[in-house]
């Protein structure tokens, strides 16, 4: 399966689509990773191009990690999303540490509205896979300011969907005799932020899923070969990652 985590088709411009396999970092993390060492490591050359003498320039980060400042595309509308214009305007006016700052916030946003230009064409299992993947990362912001980038914990760790709400019917509610699951078990809305450990198909109700006792993953139950019928009979089930890990 393709997973949206790449879309480059390079044109010489840097912009376009292609897709890769879910193993690659793809285009999100390639053009992040070109603005951050443009922010950082070659700050003091990104600085000295940001020229407030010129006209209004942008920062480009591109698929081959490589950065640019320069002038926006010419066409209307643009073949993607445009960074902000004119960071160069404010560079003297600012102290050094705030522009760049302001300018690392500018350049999440330009990765955010690329990432949803693409996302658009995407179905929905294939975007919560991008964005989760681009939620995984620290912003540029983060980088740039130096602070830490805290994960939130997995919705899958909620009370509601706790190690007493292990085991789900076909409908998709609770066999757990927990009275607390029951009472909070979240909407399917919420419930769409869980993937299959196994297969990484996202959370649908009309499906049977089963959850590790042990690491809290939830899985399909066709995907580990649990059946509702099967589950009922288990107290505490380890998925095959934490019996493998078990073995070792």
């Amino acid at each position: 399966m393709l997973i949206v985590g790449a879309f480059t088709q390079d044109n010489g411009t840097g912009s376009g689509l292609h897709a890769r396999d879910e193993k690659g970092d793809g285009d999100y993390s390639a053009r992040r990773s070109g603005l951050v060492r443009a922010l950082t490591s070659d700050v003091d050359d990104f600085y000295s191009q940001c020229d407030p003498g010129k006209e209004n320039l942008c920062l480009y980060g591109y698929p081959n990690e490589a950065w640019e400042v320069a002038l926006p595309a010419e066409e209307v509308p643009p073949e993607l999303p445009e960074p902000a214009l004119g960071i160069n305007f404010a560079r003297d006016g600012m102290n050094r540490k705030d522009w760049l700052s302001l300018v690392a916030v500018h350049s999440d946003c330009w990765l955010l509205s690329v990432s949803f230009y693409f996302g658009a064409r995407l179905n929905r299992n294939e975007r919560k896979r991008l964005f989760s993947m681009v939620n995984d990362l620290p912003t540029v912001f983060e980088v740039v300011t130096e602070r830490k980038h805290i994960k939130d914990k997995p919705t899958v760790e909620s009370g509601s969907k706790s190690r007493n709400s292990t085991k789900r019917s076909i409908d998709g509610q609770p066999t757990s005799n927990s009275k607390l699951a029951d009472e909070n078990y979240e909407d399917e809305e919420e419930q769409g932020d869980t993937f299959c450990g196994s297969c990484g198909g996202g959370y649908n109700s009309d499906e049977f899923w089963s959850g590790c006792d042990n690491c809290e993953q939830w899985y399909h139950g066709k995907c580990v070969k649990i059946t509702p019928a099967k589950a009922e009979l288990i107290k505490f089930y380890k998925c095959p990652s934490c019996m493998k890990k078990a073995r070792q």
